[in-house]
Formats: C-alpha cells, structure tokens, sequence
C-alpha cells in the first residue's frame, strides 16, 4: 500500500482516497497509447482541480490495482481493513472503483462495516481521466465533496454510510445496480430513491440517509464466506440442468433469480427440488429478475408454492445485495435456519421491510 505525504490543513476534513483499480485511475501512456494506471503521489498533477478543494487528501492502493472484473471477497477484505484502519484518522474515505462489479463491493462494505458513521463513498468513470470527453474528474470531486459534507446542526459527517456517488446521484450502495455500460448515470437504485442529487449544488435527502444505532458501535465484520451463488431461472429450464446446481456440497447458500413477483415453474419436479435442496441444508433466496419491485410470495400461486417449500423471500433485495449479505451472515458463523431468517431483515437498509 502507497502513501501520499501528509498535506494536513487545519481545520479541514482529512480523507482517504483508496484507489482498487478501474477505468477512473487510468492515462494514457504517451508512447504506446495503452491505458495504464497513474501514479496517485501526483494525483494534483492529474486533477489540479483537487487542490482548490482545500481538502487535506491522502492515499492508499491495492498493490497492483486490479480490474473490477477480478474483485472477490479476499479484496474486499483488503479494502475494508483500510477503512479500519484510517478509521480514527480520517473524516471520509472515497474509494475509486471500476464499474462493472461496484454495486457488488458497495453491497459487501456495507454488511462488512456494521456501525459505520462516516462516509464510505465509491465511485468511478466511463472514461479515464485525461480524455477529452470524460466524466472522471467531476466524479471524483463530487465524490471528495459528499464525503466532506457535515451536518450543519449536528457537525457529524452528513452521510454515514457506504454509497455510490455517480454521475448526477447518489445511491445507497446496497440498492444500486449498474444499469447502463455506456450511460455517464451508468448506476441506478430503482427501489430506493436517491440519498443526494448533484447538479448547482448537492441537495441531500436527509430524511432517507442511513444513521447506526445510537447503541451500535463500529465492529468491522471482515470474515466473508463465498460458499454461495446465484442460480437464474428461464423458460425451458429443465430437472437435468437445475439440480447439478443445487446438489454442490461446495454451496450453503443460493440466490434465485425469479421472474416477476418472484415466481418459478409450477412442474412438480421443480418445486420437490426446492424443498429438497433446502431440507439438505441449503438456504434459498428469492430474488426478482425484474430491476424494480419485488417478491410477492402470496401474489401468485407460483411464488406461494416456493414460499411453502422453504424458499425465503428477498423482497425488494438487488441480486447483488442478496448475495454479499449471504456471504457476510455465513461469514459470521451463523446456522443455515439464522441466516433465513435474517435474509428477510434490513441491517444497513438494504430491503424495505414488510409492514
């Protein structure tokens, strides 16, 4: 991990930026025009925009960065214990990510650090800083200024969890998806709205921000296990496919990607199946295919059918949130029976209850 220098300025937040890897942290190379990652000593140099911030602005890097594509628990792990450990010296970290698995580490982080209270921000860009036409540089900055942002009445950080700074919004981290691979708004949360709004100025929601407990302290749960997956369903899926799937002892979890309000095949091969995998010990998560909305397990038959078999709804959970939460509840050592019953609880607002 790399350092900067100490640039602290009285008075004003301390931050961490920790660069992962990503299109953001990428110029290009004068002589050969390839992409490669640029040295975030001279980060002013790359973004003199920064300085006039007046912002005391440090860093760290994975060692090498890595492309999104290959992030895995063990590097959110990583990531996490930088948070840890800047925990007491810093006011806010930003985190620069690549895009494709983001909403996947924002969903992670945020079951990863139960009781946080300061801003964890991600962000990143379609086009490297450096580009003529790119969306890296006010990214980043939008990114320093939400992580810097104090509430005026309370002077504590204004947001006080893990989240998603992208293009004109801010979306809670485990309620965002990427929704476009080209679209500088590359993030959506379609079943939560928007925790700010960036255009003249950042206009927060306050009434939606996350706040711990008052009783929770910050107890960072880095153990992940990702003995889990993700299983989609789709017309014509047959027996022969579906239960070599079902059937790994290398699973203890499965998020299941139904159609509509979380419905699945009626064929009673299907739902025999469920209850076996589930009776075995497996924990099954319904999870809608759909980008907005939910499960509505008593709405049709088909989704009432999988609820008596066992299957535990996920109700408006993204995939992405479905599966890390997975991952940190086994991570935490808890039975199969203990994490069904807390897959249908909001730990960090990752789900709307049911009222």
């Amino acid at each position: 991990m790399a350092n900067a220098k100490d640039t602290r300025r009285n008075g004003s937040p301390r931050l961490l930026i920790i660069y992962t890897g990503g299109t953001i942290g990428m110029t290009a190379d004068p002589t050969t025009g390839a992409l490669v990652p640029f040295d975030f000593a001279h980060l002013l140099q790359n973004v003199p925009k920064i300085g006039r911030l007046g912002y005391d602005i440090h860093h760290a890097q994975l060692d090498p960065p890595i492309d999104s594509s290959n992030m895995d628990p063990r590097q959110w792990q990583r990531v996490c214990q930088l948070v840890v450990d800047g925990y007491d010296d810093y006011d806010g970290f930003v985190i620069l990510h690549g895009t494709d698995t983001m909403a996947y580490t924002a969903s992670a982080l945020s079951f990863m650090l139960p009781g946080l209270a300061k801003p964890v921000i991600l962000t990143g860009s379609q086009l490297p800083i450096g580009e003529i036409r790119e969306d890296g540089t006010e990214n980043l900055i939008t990114a320093l200024q939400v992580a810097a942002a104090r509430d005026e009445a309370t002077g504590k950080p204004m947001v006080q969890e893990v989240a998603i700074s992208f293009g004109r919004f801010l979306w809670r981290g485990n309620r965002s998806t990427k929704a476009s691979s080209t679209d500088f708004g590359a993030f959506k949360s379609f079943n939560h709205p928007p925790l700010a709004k960036m255009d003249l100025h950042i206009r927060f929601n306050e009434e939606l921000l996350w706040r711990p407990a008052a009783d929770v302290a910050f107890k960072p749960a880095l153990a992940l296990d990702d003995a889990v997956g993700v299983v989609f369903l789709y017309p014509g899926i047959t027996e022969s496919v579906l239960r070599p799937q079902l059937a790994s002892t290398a699973l203890k979890g499965i998020v299941l990607r139904t159609f509509g309000a979380g419905n699945a095949p009626t064929e009673p091969w299907f739902t025999a199946l469920m209850a076996e995998t589930i009776k075995a010990g497996t924990v099954i998560v319904n999870v809608t295919q759909c980008p907005a909305g939910g499960v509505e397990e008593k709405r049709y038959a088909t989704g009432d059918a999988l609820a008596r078999a066992g299957v535990v709804s996920g109700l408006d959970m993204t995939c992405e949130a479905a599966l890390t939460k997975m991952m940190h509840l086994f991570g935490a050592g808890l039975a199969a029976s203990e994490v069904a019953r807390s897959m249908t609880t909001s730990l960090v607002g990752e789900l709307t209850p049911l009222r």
